[in-house]
């Protein structure tokens, strides 16, 4: 399977599907609607939580826990607020009926014919295509392949690491935008782990130096928000290109795109980019 211009293993396909559609999942609901509809409490997992969205419940909501026998055990008028719920908390995975009936005619089983969630049920025999739309929706392919191999021998010194990573997806959330760039430059097992500010700006200020040029390997981009908090970060590899990690989330590959490319998906109102030069 290939999604975004990368390899995808069968049993990273395997973990994808239970990562998408769980088989017991997280529903938003105030307390009252959580006491009517019942369901349990459970931890969220990181992988979950990047799938749904769910970084912290709004105020007065609950996260309640329903396999698909529970839902479906519901009243019909619960079941249809509970799914409509999801919409106006912007809980993600509430796709349209209409979207997927003529690929997964069982959708049309589901609540009451305009909105529903992803099951294993509903997903099996379906992954490649469901996963790939998925993970694939608003985000641009990796352009690994395209990378000459004279730009690749030119910033192996600066960047040892930068090609084995280049086209991979993580094997779980949490790698992250900082530990791609660690482990571009040879930091070993930066990119298997979520890095957090304060060992980046560290490393930023041990081996980098202020200034750099997009055209050449090494130069760290490095995107901070108004209170100056780092925000985002890439790196060059020469030639035009650029290696980054858009996100935290198992579905966020860390990917090449061209440096005009890398800048366009980075930016974000009231972030400003400084520059830096790996030391050699």
């Amino acid at each position: 399977m290939r999604v975004l211009g990368i390899d995808v293993s069968p049993d990273l396909v395997e973990r994808w599907a239970g990562w998408f559609a769980p088989e017991v999942q997280p529903f938003l609901a105030d307390e009252e609607l959580a006491s009517a509809v019942g369901g349990r409490e459970e931890p969220l997992s990181d992988e979950v939580r990047d799938t749904f969205c769910l970084y912290g419940p709004p105020d007065g909501l609950r996260h309640v826990w329903l396999d698909e026998q529970q839902l479906a055990a519901l009243p019909r008028v619960l079941r249809v607020r509970l799914v409509r719920e999801q919409l106006a908390h912007e809980r993600e995975q509430v796709p349209s009926v209409r979207a997927w009936a003529g690929l997964v005619p069982r959708v049309r089983e589901q609540v009451d014919g305009h909105r529903f969630v992803w099951w294993p049920s509903l997903l099996a025999g379906h992954e490649e295509d469901v996963l790939t739309a998925y993970v694939e929706e608003g985000r641009r392919p990796s352009r690994h392949d395209e990378v000459a191999e004279e730009e690749w021998s030119r910033s192996a010194d600066l960047l040892p690491q930068a090609r084995r990573i280049a086209g991979t997806f993580p094997a779980a959330s949490g790698p992250n935008c900082f530990g791609a760039v660690m482990a571009a430059a040879g930091v070993p097992g930066a990119d298997e782990v979520w890095m957090l500010r304060e060992p980046f700006e560290e490393w930023l200020a041990a081996k980098t130096r202020p200034g750099g040029r997009g055209h050449e390997p090494g130069t760290v981009l490095v995107w901070r928000s108004p209170d100056g908090l780092v925000q985002h970060a890439a790196v060059t590899l020469g030639g035009g290109w650029a290696l980054h990690k858009p996100s935290q989330g198992w579905m966020s590959p860390t990917k090449v795109l061209t440096v005009v490319e890398c800048r366009a998906s980075s930016r974000a109102t009231g972030r400003r980019l400084e520059r830096r030069t790996l030391a050699g």
